[in-house]
């Protein structure tokens, strides 16, 4: 039963999250592709690593939330705020996987972004990271901090470059995605 509301702040950060809701299909891409074949070998590279690293980072969020988070917590407003952060996160990994799709055209290359947590170190050294303190031998305190520093430190930094490109007036469908998913990453964050 979700009331009365004995957590008003929490209950608020829930309401919070669920009016910023948002759906992958309101991701326009059709200007992207043209902007991707424009961009140098370099450049591209840099993009595709970022995009492996939030397609694994997403999935280490999700399956700590429902595998830890959601069946550690009792109270109704924070199980609520969990419950539709992993809905986002659900949206968050699609819309990578549908910017992979449409950037990366050849086979073997597109599955080696998918699979970056075994073929590219710099994203299994972070996936790593992050997993370790997925261990139940850890505190609920120091996993929750752990995370929150995954979604509030880890992610900005890629977050910023994609911002490199809207500056540039480059890939608007990629650059939109950004900021609605640096908007929820950053609400995960402060919730934690």
């Amino acid at each position: 039963v979700m009331f009365p509301i004995k957590y008003p702040g929490v209950w608020e950060m829930y309401k919070k999250h669920e009016a910023s809701f948002w759906t992958a299909e309101e991701i326009d891409l059709s200007q992207d592709a043209k902007d991707w074949d424009g961009l140098t070998d370099g450049e591209r590279h840099f993009i595709k690593h970022i995009l492996a690293f939030f397609a694994a980072s997403d999935g280490i969020v999700l399956e700590n939330l429902a595998a830890q988070f959601s069946t550690e917590i009792q109270i109704p407003e924070a199980r609520a705020f969990y419950g539709f952060q992993m809905a986002m996160e659900n949206i968050h990994s699609e819309t990578y996987s549908l910017l992979i799709e449409q950037y990366i055209r050849d086979p073997a290359e597109k599955e080696a972004v998918f699979d970056a947590i075994r073929t590219m170190p710099p994203v299994q050294k972070k996936a790593d990271w992050a997993v370790q303190w997925m261990n139940k031998e850890n505190s609920f305190a120091e996993r929750v901090v752990a995370f929150a520093a995954v979604e509030g430190i880890l992610f900005s930094g890629s977050f910023c470059a994609i911002y490199w490109l809207k500056k540039r007036g480059l890939m608007p469908g990629l650059t939109f995605s950004n900021e609605l998913i640096s908007r929820d990453e950053g609400l995960h964050a402060e919730f934690a």
